[in-house]
C-alpha cells in the first residue's frame, strides 16, 4: 500500500463527477468566447498576461497551499522555464515545442534541487532560503552575459510555430487571440491536472504534511519526498508559464524575472485564498486586470491598489474564496429562516 494510500479518504474525485465536468465545459466556452468580446489587441495581451499569472499562482499555491511551503522563489523556476527555451530555440534552432519540454523539466528539476535544501526548513526560514535561491538565479541571468545577454536582453524571439490542420486554415500564433487560446488552454489542462492530484490521495498526503509533519511521519509518510515533488510540481508549472512568456513579449531581460515578481504571485494567491486552487485562479485575474482599469486615475491607482489588497488581507483572510463562501451564507440565511 502506498504511503499517499494510507491517509486517504474516499473522495469524488473521478473523471464522471458531472458537476466537475460541467465547471471545465463552462470555463473552455468562457475562454472561447474571451477574444470575441475584446477585440482591440490592447486587451487581447491583458488576456494573455491573465493566463500566464494564473499559471504562476496556480502553480504556486499547490506548494504553499496544499504542501504548507512557503516558497518566494517562483520568480526564478519562471526565469529558468523562459531563458532555458528560448536559447534553445533563438541560439541551437531547437524546435519550439521540445525546447517547451526543456524549458519545464529543468525548471521542475531546479524545484526539486532547491527542495533538497529546503526541506528540513519551516516558515520564514523556507521563505529566507527560496527568496535566496530566486536572488541568485536573477543575478546569474543579470550576469552570465555570454550566455544570457544580461541587461542587454534577447530580442526577436519568435512566436510558437503555425500549426497546420488538415481541412483548415493555418493557426498562426503571432495573432494575439491565437496566442491566448493556447496559453490559456494549456493553463486550463494544467489546472485540470493539478485539480486532480489535490483531489487525489497524493493531495491528502500533502495536506497531513501541511497540518502536521510530525503526525504525518507517524503514519508512514516521507515528508521530504513529498516536498520535492511538490516544489517539482510547482516550479514545472511556472516553467510552462515561462516558456510562453518570451514568444509573448518578443524580448527577454533579467528585469521580467526580478524578485518581486514572487511577491506579486504570492499576493494573487493570498487574495484569491490559498489551499482551494480556483481561487489563485480569480486572484490572478483580479490583480492583473485592476491595475489596468485604474490606469483612468493615475499614480493614485498605485494607493487603491494597494489598499485593495490590503482590505483583502486584513478583512478575509481566507480570500476571495471565503468572501464568496460568507456572501452565499448571508444570502441563504433569510430563506432559512422563513422556512423555519
Amino acid at each position: 500500500m502506498s504511503e499517499a494510500s494510507r491517509i486517504a479518504t474516499p473522495r469524488a474525485t473521478a473523471a464522471a463527477n458531472p458537476g466537475r465536468i460541467l465547471r471545465f465545459a463552462l470555463a473552455g466556452m468562457v475562454i472561447a468566447l474571451l477574444p470575441l468580446l475584446f477585440t482591440d489587441s490592447y486587451w487581447r495581451t491583458n488576456l494573455i498576461v491573465c493566463a500566464l499569472n494564473v499559471l504562476l499562482a496556480i502553480g504556486l499555491d499547490f506548494v504553499l497551499g496544499y504542501a504548507g511551503q512557503l516558497n518566494l522563489g517562483q520568480s526564478a523556476f519562471y526565469g529558468i522555464g523562459a531563458y532555458v527555451s528560448t536559447l534553445l530555440v533563438t541560439a541551437l534552432n531547437v524546435p519550439f515545442w521540445a525546447a517547451f519540454v526543456c524549458g519545464t523539466l529543468l525548471a521542475g528539476a531546479a524545484g526539486a534541487l532547491l527542495s533538497v535544501f529546503a526541506v528540513r526548513l519551516r516558515g520564514h526560514y523556507l521563505a529566507i532560503a527560496s527568496l535566496g535561491f530566486a536572488v541568485i538565479t536573477y543575478q546569474i541571468l543579470l550576469n552570465w552575459i555570454s550566455v544570457t545577454q544580461g541587461p542587454l536582453g534577447i530580442y526577436g524571439v519568435p512566436a510558437p510555430p503555425p500549426i497546420a490542420v488538415p481541412g483548415l486554415p493555418r493557426v498562426a500564433f503571432s495573432d494575439l487571440a491565437n496566442l491566448f487560446y493556447l496559453v490559456a488552454g494549456i493553463t486550463l489542462v494544467v489546472y485540470i491536472v493539478l485539480d486532480q492530484l489535490v483531489r487525489s490521495p497524493i493531495g491528502e498526503t500533502l495536506t497531513a504534511i501541511r497540518e502536521d509533519e510530525v503526525a504525518a511521519a507517524s503514519l508512514g509518510i516521507d515528508a521530504p519526498k513529498w516536498k520535492a515533488f511538490a516544489f517539482a510540481i510547482s516550479a514545472a508549472v511556472a516553467g510552462i508559464a515561462g516558456c510562453f512568456y518570451a514568444p509573448f513579449v518578443g524580448t527577454l531581460v533579467p528585469d521580467a524575472f526580478y524578485v518581486t515578481e514572487s511577491f506579486t504571485i504570492l499576493a494573487m494567491v493570498i487574495v484569491g485564498g490559498m489551499g482551494t486552487l480556483i481561487g489563485p485562479v480569480f486572484g490572478a485575474i483580479v490583480l492583473t486586470v485592476l491595475p489596468e482599469l485604474l490606469r483612468s486615475v493615475g499614480d493614485f491607482r498605485l494607493i487603491l491598489y494597494g489598499a485593495a489588497v490590503t482590505a483583502s488581507v486584513l478583512f478575509m483572510p481566507g480570500g476571495m474564496v471565503q468572501g464568496w463562501h460568507l456572501l452565499r451564507e448571508r444570502l441563504a440565511s433569510p430563506s432559512r429562516k422563513t422556512k423555519t
